[in-house]
């Protein structure tokens, strides 16, 4: 034994020595391997000849089928003297059931199957959505179909909606985020622009059922439809059952997109009051751009560089450097079929709110005028091509991302592009970019905050516009 252990404790001698003679390289020296080519599990595309659009997505790891019928059309198009309509409508026609079933006993039933069928209203589209184990399916897909084709739309549960629509209302001053958030789309695309407007009683209380039934029949025909399935399921048998539903449909008229005009803000200083509050949320704001122009890519690394994360420049500078915000952030956006908002935003205390402005409009300036270096640009890179891997992790989200590139019209590679199209961005793209894109002098500033703590004067940063946020009350004889 003594032997043993002897022999052991040579052994023991002679191989550490050996570990402690190797050369141990820093981390930052080990070269990262090129990411693997990203090719995603695909959905199956079938379009019918009434302009339908199914997307199918075999997923057998656990025996649910779900699916969503997205339909052209949302708020942006309502009559502007009945914003909130669109709200309503996705609320009141799951309320009130169809001719068959009312809203009340539809959940009954569903309750006891754990199955779920949901509507909802988007800016741009409305959606049905069901779920439910494989083997409730043709139980659930035809209560779906029911109440796609046979909403009852039922007064009564309208009236329900328009009374919560209203509480939301009198209560949508409580919330100094929420005022920012609204305030500034106003700004920049303009008060009563679709994708700024806001719902009022009157226009809230001046709906009809047979609004919604007319905004129904007019969007619900087979050239608005995309359906999506994705579940525990055979293709082909799943694709014959979508088929024999969907082919009765009626072509009927495409919803068109809505082209607007988006001049951009008026450059100024937009102050609202709210006297409750001991700071202030800022937002400095302009138009931003599309997901299809070309410069997406150098714009996405850009606002990596400029707003992604602690290490990005504006969180150094603002938050930490400087201790002027507990929250700051922002960047250049995109969205599919109209110009996106670029903002950058702050919470701070009200007597350092000149100075956080400031300070963030410095950050924007020094965008346009100092280059990324090569380590800012190389993080910038990483941790987009990092992070872009776990939005399409899953079927059930390539998927989606497919039925979204369909809606607005883009290529269905466009995502397989977006590795390549991350790695090509130079310092010089990013330069060139925040050069033509970035321009102070079209921008906004926002503020809520109470104007007895301010400390500094917001005409320091430029001429003061106050801004009446008073709710109207309701007309004469509508509503309570």
């Amino acid at each position: 034994m003594k032997k043993n252990l002897v022999c052991l404790a040579l052994a023991s001698a002679l191989i550490v020595p050996a570990f402690h003679a190797q050369t141990t390289e820093p981390w930052t020296k080990i070269p990262t391997p090129p990411l693997h080519e990203f090719k995603p599990v695909q959905p199956k595309r079938i379009d019918l000849k009434n302009g339908v659009v199914i997307f199918l997505q075999e997923d057998h790891e656990l025996p649910f089928i779900d699916g969503t019928i997205n339909i052209r059309g949302g708020s942006r198009e309502e009559p502007a003297n009945k914003a909130g309509m669109l709200d309503m409508y996705g609320d009141v026609w799951r309320t009130s059931g169809t001719a068959a079933m009312d809203g009340d006993a539809m959940d009954d039933a569903l309750e006891a199957k754990a199955a779920k069928i949901e509507t909802s209203a988007d800016i741009d589209s409305t959606a049905l959505t069901w779920s439910s184990l494989k083997t409730d399916f043709d139980t659930v897909f035809p209560q779906t179909i029911d109440l796609l084709l046979h909403p009852s739309f039922k007064p009564e549960k309208l009236e329900l909606a328009q009374q919560q629509m209203a509480t939301g209302i009198a209560r949508r001053n409580d919330d100094a985020g929420g005022i920012l958030a609204r305030e500034v789309g106003k700004v920049v695309y303009g008060a009563a622009s679709p994708y700024a407007r806001q719902p009022e009683f009157s226009t809230v209380l001046g709906v009809t059922a047979d609004d919604l039934k007319q905004w129904h029949d007019k969007t619900v025909v087979g050239s608005n439809l995309l359906v999506s399935v994705i579940g525990d399921f055979d293709s082909a048998t799943m694709e014959k059952k979508l088929r024999d539903t969907f082919e009765k449909l009626p072509k009927g008229e495409p919803f068109k997109s809505l082209k607007g005009d988006f001049p951009g803000p008026k450059p100024g200083v937009y102050f609202v009051n709210k006297d409750d509050v001991n700071q202030s949320n800022i937002s400095i704001a302009g138009l931003g751009t599309m997901r299809n122009n070309p410069d997406l890519y150098a714009l996405s690394v850009m606002n990596e560089i400029f707003s992604g994360g602690f290490g990005s420049r504006l969180t150094q500078s603002v938050r930490t450097k400087l201790g002027l915000a507990y929250a700051v952030g922002g960047g250049y956006g995109a969205t599919y079929d109209h110009p996106g908002i670029f903002r950058v935003q702050a919470g701070t205390k009200s007597a350092s709110t000149v100075a956080a402005t400031k300070a963030m409009l410095e950050e924007i300036n020094r965008l346009k005028s100092v280059p990324p270096t090569e380590t800012e640009l190389r993080n910038a890179r990483e941790q987009l091509l990092n992070s872009f891997i776990f939005r399409y992790d899953s079927r059930a989200k390539v998927l989606s991302e497919q039925v979204m590139l369909a809606f607005y019209g883009y290529p269905a590679d466009f995502l397989e592009k977006y590795k390549a199209g991350i790695e090509k961005v130079t310092a010089a793209d990013v330069s060139r970019v925040a050069a033509k894109y970035i321009d102070t002098s079209k921008l906004a500033i926002v503020v809520v905050g109470n104007s007895g703590d301010l400390g500094s004067s917001l005409k320091d940063l430029g001429p003061v516009t106050d801004v009446d946020i008073t709710i109207p009350p309701p007309p004469a004889g509508m509503g309570n």
